[in-house]
């Protein structure tokens, strides 16, 4: 299956549609990383601070699918803020990984010591451990402050994005300046019933897709790369099966209509 890639500034592949694995833990971790890359995924994000990374290597590796084939995202947080301790922490991640490089990695969120924390990230890059560096859930504030401070343009931003918070003068400021969106919980993590969305189901139904299909779509019709998360063989199955169909114009600006501008997780506004 071809899912479909968006270019990075320095010339990297990551896919449009991938797993997001943050809730997913043990046995059932590795099942569901090992069952999603057989049906066709070939990015599978993760992070320290998912506590996860063990399991998410070893579904890759059950997978039987060749590492590099796979485009491996992770995080280093926090409790690693310096490049020191940084430098440690991705380390660890390889490790846990069992892996020798990651293809995207990222501070997770924003913090006083994240230029610092991100010089770990350029060695890593530079070392061959990484291919590609950026950040998640860096607000436009947060966002040109650290543009002002690092030495190496992040590739991505993680960001929460989704019909209910579409980001469109974000999303075209961050690519002129050379950095892709990325959206975690594309699709509101079951917040704002975008299942029984009348809008969504409607455009849906036109194209033979669920309201959740049409809404993933959305967004990779935008050159934004998704990582929807679920456990469910039938659920992983959809989430994927997005980019063999297209939105027309008017079916773009109806959806455009939903857009609140307003974030349904309130936590992201604590940095």
């Amino acid at each position: 299956m071809d899912i479909g890639t968006v270019t990075l500034n320095n010339g990297v592949e990551m896919p449009l549609a991938g797993l997001g694995t943050w809730d997913l833990r043990g046995r059932e971790c590795t099942e569901t990383v090992s069952t999603a890359i057989g049906m066709g995924y070939r990015l599978i994000d993760t992070a320290q601070m998912y506590e996860n990374e063990r399991e998410v290597g070893e579904g890759i590796r059950k997978s039987g699918i060749l590492r590099d084939r796979i485009f491996l995202t992770t995080k280093i947080y926090r409790k690693s803020n310096s490049r020191e301790k940084a430098r440690e922490a991705i380390d660890a991640s390889l490790e846990a990984l069992q892996v020798s490089y990651v293809d995207l990695l990222l501070l997770h969120e924003p913090y006083p010591e994240g230029p610092e924390m991100y010089a770990a990230l350029e060695d890593a890059l530079r070392e061959g451990k990484a291919r590609a560096i950026g950040i998640s859930n860096y607000s436009e504030e947060w966002y040109r402050g650290f543009m002002a401070q690092c030495g190496i343009i992040p590739a991505v931003n993680q960001l929460e994005t989704h019909v209910f918070f579409q980001k469109w003068e974000f999303q075209e400021e961050m690519r002129e300046k050379g950095t892709t969106m990325q959206a975690w919980a594309p699709l509101a993590q079951g917040i704002g019933n975008i299942a029984g969305n009348e809008v969504l189901t409607e455009i849906g139904k036109s194209h033979n897709r669920t309201a959740a299909q049409t809404a993933l779509r959305f967004l990779v019709q935008r050159g934004i790369s998704v990582i929807p998360k679920s456990r469910h063989a039938r659920r992983l199955r959809e989430n994927l099966d997005i980019l063999d169909f297209e939105l027309s114009e008017e079916e773009m600006r109806l959806i455009r209509t939903l857009d609140r501008n307003k974030t349904l997780f309130p936590w992201t506004e604590e940095f």
